[in-house]
């Protein structure tokens, strides 16, 4: 019979890379609403957020792309080093205001609210799912 060890480990590899990547920017998803709400008074403030979808696949692709078997040799000092590169503001998106205020403030407070919820429902679902898969993972490990 084979050993299919690998092959497992590989898989629950990613599952918990994914989860990783997926709490990590619902975490900094939360943080940028948050602000946003702390800012609502803040005269010239522009309401950020992040496209969590695009995001996370971009972090998925630099996985990928990090496991692949062909790897980035570095000839000379001067050149970039081919890694994923953390999350960082330039990827954040201004909100166009729907309604433009006299102040320059383009946070819109309800729309902040039911986007901090939903972030919040999502965030707490993930450590759900991933608490179930560790749970899951401790079975298999204990009855091996």
């Amino acid at each position: 019979m084979r050993d299919r060890s690998p092959v497992v480990m590989n898989k629950l590899d990613d599952a918990f890379r994914f989860q990783q990547q997926a709490l990590g920017l619902l975490s900094r998803r939360q943080d940028i609403l948050a602000s946003n709400i702390a800012n609502a008074d803040t005269p010239g403030y522009k309401a950020r957020d992040i496209d969590f979808t695009q995001q996370l696949k971009a972090a998925m692709e630099n996985n990928a792309m990090a496991k692949s078997p062909v790897s980035l040799s570095l000839t000379s000092n001067k050149h970039i080093e081919g890694k994923a590169r953390p999350f960082d503001d330039s990827q954040l998106l201004y909100r166009v205001p729907d309604q433009p205020s006299a102040d320059g403030n383009t946070v819109d407070m309800d729309r902040e609210r039911v986007n901090f919820a939903d972030n919040a429902v999502k965030y707490q679902s993930g450590l759900t799912f991933l608490g179930a898969d560790i749970k899951k993972m401790m079975t298999v490990l204990s009855q091996g």
